[in-house]
């Protein structure tokens, strides 16, 4: 894989660009494929953004989301945008897997691809040039750093910096994260100075949910969340007739993860979904327990050292049990 500042002296010619991400993009890979879009498209290529499947529709609130092709959706006129493609921009993931059904067709086109992503263990031998970097905050935080680098920085219009934004807060979660480094805080500043109105962005992301979602953190809080002290951890697992009884949809669990880690002493939470297919983990830790080895090592998953995700084919029940013989497993990282 080259580095990607080589391609810098071909973004003056005009392409056919297809950019994905992620199957459930979040904001920092919704953020960062149409952030990414709007600044080519002002270069005069052609530009598809293609998501795996459906993403939350509470990030609809950003300029271009109504263009995104849902492969899952649109398979047919999405396969033709990769067969045509000169340009594939693969966003906030590393391995085609990442992208469910797509994997394969991405594997198969011949067009030159190109990866900017910030998760541990690329499949560098898939991409002909890339930016891997996992000091970076976000996917966004690279886009940005991307567009700099080309000397097109004239080019962040506020389409650009709201989509940005979005991801890095995201990412950072809101800043408190230690992946919020002064380049960070120096991309911001220079975003408001394009016009960013940041509010208006917090409030789409943290202020834009149905009431069921509120009922449901509730109740997941007070009625599904076990605490092990002796361990340091919090486990919460969710089960299908329960996502259904609330009308949970993609999106409504983001963050959830999150908020076991407020109880003083915790350093690992684990938070499992009933899915149709498999049962979905997510991870989060403060400190030195290391939550991508732990994912890749029990759940198949991976990410970052402090928060990765992961999957299990086995029953609910069964995976738990895993979790809970993981942990012990891991008491000594834990205490």
């Amino acid at each position: 894989m080259k580095e990607i500042h080589e391609i810098y002296p071909h973004l003056e010619e005009r392409k056919k660009v297809v950019i994905t991400t992620h199957q459930k993009p979040d904001a920092d890979a919704m953020g960062s494929s149409l952030g990414l879009a709007h600044f080519l498209r002002q270069l005069g290529h052609e530009v598809t953004v293609i998501s795996p499947t459906n993403w939350a529709r509470w990030l609809d609130w950003m300029e271009g989301t109504k263009e995104v092709l849902d492969y899952e959706l649109h398979r047919t006129e999405s396969d033709k945008k990769l067969e045509e493609a000169d340009w594939l921009f693969c966003l906030d993931h590393n391995h085609f897997s990442r992208t469910k059904s797509m994997a394969p067709k991405l594997a198969e086109i011949s067009c030159t691809k190109i990866l900017i992503d910030h998760h541990q263990e690329p499949d560098t031998t898939s991409f002909d040039y890339g930016d891997s970097n996992t000091g970076k905050s976000s996917t966004c935080e690279m886009v940005y750093d991307f567009i700099s680098g080309s000397g097109h920085q004239d080019k962040i219009n506020v389409f650009v910096a709201e989509c940005l934004y979005a991801g890095v807060v995201a990412d950072t979660g809101s800043f408190r994260f230690s992946s919020a480094h002064a380049s960070v805080h120096h991309m911001v500043a220079y975003l408001k100075e394009t016009g960013l109105e940041h509010t208006k962005v917090h409030e789409a992301l943290y202020d834009n949910f149905l009431e069921n979602r509120l009922r449901f953190l509730g109740y997941v809080l007070s009625q599904k969340m076990e605490v092990d002290y002796e361990l340091n951890t919090a486990l919460i697992h969710i089960t299908k007739a329960e996502t259904a009884k609330f009308g949970i949809k993609t999106g409504d669990t983001e963050g959830l993860v999150n908020y076991p880690l407020s109880i003083q002493g915790i350093k690992l939470v684990g938070l499992v979904i009933d899915r149709d297919e498999e049962r979905k983990w997510s991870f989060r830790s403060k400190g030195a327990f290391d939550c991508n080895t732990f994912a890749r090592t029990w759940f198949s998953g991976g990410g970052h050292f402090n928060a990765a995700g992961g999957r299990d084919t086995e029953s609910l029940q069964e995976t738990v049990k895993k979790f809970k013989h993981a942990i012990k497993e891991n008491s000594s990282l834990l205490q």
